[in-house]
């Protein structure tokens, strides 16, 4: 199993980026598969940013204030990001995670509650 985020890059603040997580060894829509997004900045813990369950239903951490948008493709089984009006407070290593929607419990901003992480993708906003 691999997730492979990509898109991450270097915005002035106000800019736009549209991060993608394209899955491999897993079907998104056979397990039903339920899809997060989490960042880390320098210096801090990872937290939770946006998730997307396999029926559609979406979650966002107050932080992102409507700016971001999450979706899924699981024809592709690709997750996306979209991210708008960027803040340099948004400045961070980009991570996106999967959790078998097959198995009970998920908590989507809870880093433990998923099951497999890609290698992150850096976002840089500057001022």
């Amino acid at each position: 199993v691999q997730l492979q985020a990509s898109g991450g890059g270097s915005v002035q603040a106000g800019g736009s980026l549209r991060l993608s997580c394209a899955a491999s060894g897993l079907d998104l829509s056979r397990n039903r598969y339920h899809m997060g997004w989490f960042r880390q900045a320098p210096g801090k813990e990872r937290e939770f940013v946006a998730a997307i369950r396999s029926g559609g239903r979406t979650h966002f951490a107050d932080f992102v204030e409507g700016r971001f948008t999450i979706s899924r493709d699981d024809a592709k089984n690709t997750m996306y990001l979209q991210m708008n009006n960027l803040k340099p407070e948004d400045t961070a290593i980009y991570y996106c995670a999967s959790r078998n929607g097959l198995r009970i419990g998920y908590e989507y901003s809870s880093r433990g509650t998923y099951d497999y992480w890609g290698q992150g993708t850096l976002v840089t906003v500057s001022s």
